[in-house]
């Protein structure tokens, strides 16, 4: 099962950057809330600050904000905290 260490954060490459603002874009105030990944997602973040961790908790976590682009694995189970209301433009494989 993948875990927190499988979730990739750099930033994007000026081609990923362009082909990352064709798509949707997702909305969330500040708030904590359990998610589990069922495909892979991508997405650059355009505002806010989140940090994700492990569900059940390992103690392990990943932070990320503003510029990152974002790689969660299908099968992720997680906890995001969103400390700072958050914009992204996002895509599913």
């Amino acid at each position: 099962m993948p875990t927190i260490e499988d979730v990739v954060v750099r930033k994007p490459s000026e081609k990923e950057d362009q082909t990352c603002r064709t798509w949707p874009i997702w909305t969330c105030d500040a708030s904590e809330f359990e998610w589990e990944y069922t495909q892979t997602e991508k997405c650059l973040i355009l505002e806010g600050h989140v940090t994700v961790c492990d569900n059940p908790d390992s103690g392990q976590s990943v932070s990320f904000g503003p510029g990152d682009y974002v790689q969660f694995p299908d099968g992720l189970k997680c906890v995001w905290k969103v400390t700072k209301p958050l914009r992204k433009h996002y895509d599913f494989e």
